[in-house]
């Protein structure tokens, strides 16, 4: 048994602890209190010192395979139509070699700030052995896309050899399909994926370009499909928002990750707490791309669940999650630290699937996090939030 103490335990499913101390015994918590509580186990107390002990972070919402595209919301044009042109061009020029080495850079600094678990979106899944090596715990999401309905059973079909092979019972990472998003997804294609029990995960009202071409066809999507050889596919435009698009194809399925969710209003917000939505917030990443910030409020407003991603290192400059923590709690001062902390442990831990993260109470991982402080924070949570914070994992 090992017994940690610190200036604080946040367990996220009761009130921080001061001075608080954890057991674990194997793989799992066994024990959560201050000293003297009941239940106390006897054995030697490794003292983390000043600083808050937590769960570790889930990142609900990451493109590994992108890690070679560092850096390139500063590099690509302004507008999200540009960025994805961008990202286009520049993602297949690497060679394997280059990519694989970026995701393993990408997986190290995860695991170096304190996540223990993440939703990583692949449209190619040629880095499962590098999850399957790294200590993180790991759902992929195998995002499917195709605009042409013409494309969309041989699509499907591929997809299908795909998840075979994935569904090696060796494997610990559980592969998923995803939509990638309801502009990019035909509607024969989306109905194909329903049809097989997705989409697990979809990106969704992320910027203004989708949802003008969703209620109009027009725009800077409907040029840039122009210039990628698909002007020539039919679409009426369906009038509606992307979400209310979505849930008219039968897409909105229970316990769907929808990452962004920028582009939203209260009836949006509504339809996604009926049908059961996770709603990923990626505030850096939107930013980066200039697309807004997700109304949070309105969606806690409307019982919407949320969760927290960092996207990829094409849109997001690191991939720690603490960062994306301060910003939705400096875009949001009146939001309580505890629901932002909330977003980024036991949220996406629902939101992944993954029961035994998330929380430090007895019987859940012993997965955590610990973000010193140079002494012992009066707020914990507010401390956590406040940008000056820097988890990392657990001492060994």
């Amino acid at each position: 048994m090992t017994i940690y103490s610190a200036s604080w335990v946040v367990p996220v499913t009761r009130p921080p602890i001061p001075g608080g101390r954890v057991a674990i015994e194997g793989r799992h918590v066994s024990w959560v209190g201050r000293p003297g509580d009941p239940g106390e186990p006897r054995g030697r107390v490794h003292d983390l010192g000043p600083g808050v002990l937590i769960p570790g972070l889930v990142n609900a919402h990451c493109h590994l395979e992108l890690s070679h595209l560092a850096g390139l919301a500063e590099r690509a044009p302004a507008g999200f139509v540009p960025w994805v042109e961008s990202l286009m061009a520049e993602r297949g020029p690497g060679s394997a070699e280059e990519v694989r080495a970026a995701t393993r850079r990408a997986i190290r600094q995860l695991e170096s700030t304190g996540t223990v678990a993440v939703g990583d979106v692949s449209n190619a899944l040629a880095h499962l052995d590098l999850l399957e090596e790294s200590h993180l715990r790991v759902v992929v999401f195998y995002e499917l896309l195709g605009w042409d309905p013409g494309r969309a059973e041989r699509i499907l079909a591929g997809a299908a050899d795909v998840m075979a092979l994935a569904a090696r019972p060796e494997l610990r990472t559980r592969v998923k399909i995803a939509a990638h998003a309801p502009y990019s997804v035909s509607p024969a294609l989306m109905a194909g994926i329903v049809r097989r029990g997705g989409p697990a995960a979809m990106h969704l009202a992320e910027s203004p370009e989708e949802t003008r071409f969703l209620a109009q066809g027009d725009g800077a999507w409907r040029a840039f499909l122009g210039r990628r050889g698909l002007g020539h596919v039919p679409f009426e435009a369906p009038g509606v928002s992307p979400v209310a698009h979505v849930d008219a194809m039968g897409g909105l399925r229970e316990g769907m990750v929808a990452a962004h969710c920028v582009q939203v209003d209260e009836a949006d917000c509504a339809l996604l707490a009926r049908r059961g939505v996770f709603v990923a917030v990626c505030p850096r990443s939107n930013q980066g791309l200039r697309v807004g910030m997700a109304p949070v409020r309105r969606l806690l407003a409307a019982g919407v669940r949320l969760c927290l991603g960092t996207d990829s290192l094409a849109s997001a400059p690191t991939l720690d999650l603490m960062a994306d923590m301060a910003l939705v709690q400096s875009q949001f001062p009146e939001l309580s630290p505890e629901v932002v902390v909330r977003m980024a442990t036991l949220g996406g831990a629902e939101a992944l699937g993954l029961p035994e993260l998330g929380a430090i109470e007895p019987g859940r991982s012993a997965e955590l996090a610990f973000v010193p402080a140079s002494g012992a924070p009066p707020d914990p949570l507010r401390f956590l939030t406040s940008g000056a914070a820097q988890a990392g994992p657990l001492p060994a």
